[in-house]
């Protein structure tokens, strides 16, 4: 495999990954931690060369030592360069070939530089990949191994296999490191994009139960409303101009009004006007009667302070019931029925109209069928139960029963029944 003009990796801390890598940036703490790495193999490097270098001079006479000390000199300002080079990130593999080679006819005249090879086999193998990379570090391996041999006189072996061993020891080693280190990194791509595919789903998740949301308040309010507003103005047109067509287009006249304060206070994610302050019961009464004026409201147990999130859910499912009992039902009874438990709220509302068959509802479409689909939804957000009986001829009872500690259920975990 040829070697790449740019390094895999740099020797200086913090640096970015190699422009066209396949791998991702690797973390910041683990950048430090090579950078750390890095100082010791250049510092090992120095104290090694140095301590070498004072032994060779030591031990050997002048004119012997201008050559080696030459050599030794080149080594020195070839690994600065090398260095220089990696910390800017910029090009260095031809200089390590040269140094590789300069080094090699140093340990041969001189084996007593030979503990060097320890950090020019890290330097070689971080320098190349591939096959180049193996060839430089035994080449390195090589060169010591030739000069122990040749400092021995040829007479111990050991001196000549013992580099060559810790070598391909050294080899191993490494490319063990090399193998974790880019699973690791895969691994943290990996968990960086599901991580980032998980962000997504919640947003997606988020933004379709805020659409569900704004569409049950609009159904609730606005659709329900205008509906009703609807049929009381065919309903005064018929009659006029009699009297009753002046009461119709009366509670037409205030039922839009209110729908308009709603759909105001829908806007600006505000509660319903004029419900909230007033106790539960009566608030449910007056929602009630927005649609239903004789509906009547029978309440049992203690009444007692219930949270604002099951006060709206139990708002929105009297006005939306109420809306349907005067659209579809031509009860002449409604009745509400609302019970305090200890731990819950209950809620029925019956009328004695025409009924229907809840299995053979409409699913929803652009004509309608939202109503008791989205009351089901709402009940079981809050944890809530709700339920539906009716029958042709013989009237409906809606049923919910809310938790007054609300246990919010997430919209995947929901009924996906589409009901009318």
């Amino acid at each position: 495999m040829p070697s790449s003009a740019t390094p895999r990796k740099t020797l200086t801390a913090g640096s970015p990954p190699t422009t066209g890598s396949s791998l991702p940036a690797e973390p910041a703490s683990a950048a430090g931690r090579f950078g750390r790495i890095d100082a010791a193999v250049h510092l090992g490097f120095a104290v090694l060369l140095v301590a070498s270098a004072v032994r060779y001079v030591m031990r050997h006479s002048l004119p012997d030592n201008l050559l080696v000390l030459g050599l030794a000199g080149a080594v020195c300002a070839l690994y600065a360069v090398i260095a220089a080079l990696a910390r800017q990130r910029r090009p260095w593999a031809l200089w390590m070939l040269a140094f590789v080679a300069v080094w090699a006819a140093l340990v041969i005249a001189a084996p007593s530089f030979g503990w060097c090879s320890f950090a020019i086999f890290f330097l070689c193998r971080t320098a190349f990949t591939g096959t180049v990379g193996y060839v430089a570090a035994g080449a390195t391996a090589a060169a010591t191994a030739v000069g122990l041999f040749r400092l021995s006189d040829g007479t111990d072996l050991a001196m000549l296999l013992g580099p060559l061993a810790v070598g391909v020891m050294l080899t191993l080693i490494y490319d063990r490191i090399e193998h974790d280190a880019a699973e690791q990194r895969r691994l943290h791509a990996e968990v960086s994009l599901a991580q980032r595919q998980l962000a997504a789903s919640e947003r997606r998740a988020g933004t379709i139960a805020e659409r569900e949301r704004i569409s049950r308040e609009i159904h609730d309010t606005v659709t329900q409303g205008l509906a009703s507003s609807l049929l009381l103005l065919e309903a005064a047109g018929r009659s006029w101009p009699g009297q009753a067509s002046r009461q119709e287009l009366s509670q037409a006249t205030e039922l839009l009004r209110r729908n308009l304060s709603e759909t105001r206070s829908l806007v600006h994610e505000l509660a319903a006007p004029g419900l909230d302050a007033s106790p539960l019961p009566e608030a449910l009464h007056q929602a009630a009667a927005q649609y239903v004026p004789h509906a009547r409201l029978l309440v049992t147990g203690e009444p007692g302070d219930v949270p604002p999130e099951v006060r709206h859910t139990l708002l929105r499912v009297v006005q939306s019931a109420a809306a349907n009992i005067q659209q579809h039902a031509n009860a002449a009874t409604t009745t509400l029925t609302l019970g305090f438990l200890p731990d819950s709220v209950t809620l029925d509302i019956y009328d004695d109209g025409t009924g229907f068959d809840p299995s053979a509802a409409a699913p929803p479409s652009d004509a309608g069928g939202y109503g008791l689909r989205a009351m089901r939804q709402r009940v079981e957000q809050l944890g809530g139960v709700f339920s539906v009986e009716s029958t042709l001829g013989e009237g409906t009872i809606v049923a919910a029963q809310v938790p007054v500690r609300v246990q919010s259920v997430p919209p995947a975990q929901q009924s996906t029944r589409d009901d009318a």
